[in-house]
C-alpha cells in the first residue's frame, strides 16, 4: 500500500448540539471527494467537534478547497456569541492543523496551511493567527492562546460562554482584519508533526484538585516532558484531564495515564480509562484509502 505521499488536516469547530449545523459543515466537505472526512469527534459537553481530512500531498489543493468550504459553512451556520460549553476555544473555527504522514515534509503541509490562513483571513474576514511550521518565528500554538486568554473560563462553573470580550485583539493577526466579529472570533491555523490528544477521566468535583494533577502531568509544570495539559470540567461528575502529546512516539498516552492514576492515588481520588479523540496515523492512512477505494 503506498501510503508515503499523503497529509492530514484537522479542524476543529466550537458546535456539536446544532446538528443542521453540522451537516452544513460536513456537505461542503463531501464536494470534495478526493479529501474525505476520515474521523469524527464530537463531545456535546464540550460543545466542539474535530473532523480529521485527508489527501494525497500532491493534491493539497483538493484538501484546501475541502477545509475552506467547511469553514465558510461553519461562519454560515453557527453564532460563535451563542455558544457555550466547557472546552476553551476561540473562534467558531477555534483551530486547524495540518500533519504530514509517513515520508511527506512538514515544510510542505506548512505551505498548505499557510494558504489557508491567507484565504481565511481575507476571503472571509476573519483574524487568522498562524502558528508551528506555519510561522515564520515558528511560533507555539501554546504561546497564541496564552495572549489571547483562551486558558480562562468567563462563565460560571467553569464554562467558556459567549464571543469574545473584545473586537480589540491583544496580539495581531498573522492574516485579516486586526479586530473580530464576536460572532465568527478569530481563527488558529498551524502546521506540526503528529500531535495526540489523551484525556483522562477523574472522578472528582473538585476543580482545584484536578488542576493540580493537570500541572503535574505538564512539562511545563515539571511533568513529562513534550505534554501540555489541562483540567476541564466534563459530565456526571467527572473532570478530564485533557493533553496534547507534541511527541507521541516519546511520551504516549500508557505514560499518561500511568501518572494521572499515580497523582489521583496522592489525591484520593478515583481514575478512569483516558481515552485518544483520533483515530492512530495508521487507522487514518488505512480508512483513507479505504474511503477513496470504494
Amino acid at each position: 500500500m503506498l501510503k508515503s505521499a499523503l497529509s492530514c488536516c484537522k479542524v476543529y469547530i466550537s458546535e456539536t448540539r446544532n446538528k443542521s449545523a453540522l451537516e452544513s459543515i460536513e456537505r461542503a466537505a463531501k464536494l470534495f471527494p478526493d479529501a474525505p472526512i476520515v474521523n469524527k469527534f464530537e463531545d456535546p459537553t464540550y460543545n466542539r467537534v474535530g473532523y480529521t481530512l485527508v489527501s494525497k500531498s500532491s493534491d493539497s489543493s483538493s484538501k484546501n478547497a475541502a477545509v475552506f468550504s467547511m469553514v465558510k459553512a461553519a461562519y454560515e451556520s453557527i453564532d460563535f456569541d451563542l455558544h457555550s460549553g466547557s472546552h476553551p476555544r476561540l473562534g467558531v473555527v477555534d483551530h486547524i492543523c495540518f500533519h504530514p504522514l509517513a515520508s511527506t515534509s512538514l515544510d510542505q503541509v506548512a505551505i498548505t496551511a499557510k494558504a489557508l490562513a491567507k484565504d481565511v483571513g481575507s476571503i472571509l474576514q476573519v483574524p487568522t493567527y498562524t502558528y508551528g511550521a506555519a510561522h515564520k518565528e515558528q511560533r507555539s500554538l501554546d504561546a497564541i492562546r496564552r495572549e489571547l486568554g483562551y486558558f480562562k473560563p468567563n462563565a460560571t462553573g467553569h464554562q467558556w460562554s459567549g464571543g469574545l470580550q473584545s473586537a480589540v485583539l491583544p496580539l495581531e493577526p498573522d492574516e485579516g482584519p486586526a479586530q473580530a466579529v464576536k460572532a465568527k472570533g478569530v481563527a488558529v491555523i498551524g502546521a506540526t508533526r503528529w500531535v495526540d490528544n489523551y484525556n483522562v477521566p477523574v472522578f472528582c468535583t473538585d476543580i482545584s484538585t484536578v488542576r493540580r494533577i493537570a500541572k503535574r502531568v505538564s512539562g511545563r509544570g515539571g511533568g513529562l516532558a513534550s505534554v501540555q495539559s489541562m483540567a476541564l470540567v466534563h459530565d456526571n461528575n467527572v473532570i478530564e484531564v485533557a493533553c496534547n502529546l507534541l511527541e507521541p512516539s516519546v511520551v504516549g498516552g500508557e505514560q499518561v495515564q500511568g501518572l494521572v492514576e499515580q497523582l489521583g492515588t496522592e489525591a484520593g481520588v478515583s481514575v478512569g480509562k483516558g481515552y485518544f479523540t483520533d483515530l492512530s496515523q495508521d487507522d487514518i492512512i488505512q480508512a483513507y484509502f479505504k474511503l477513496t477505494s470504494s
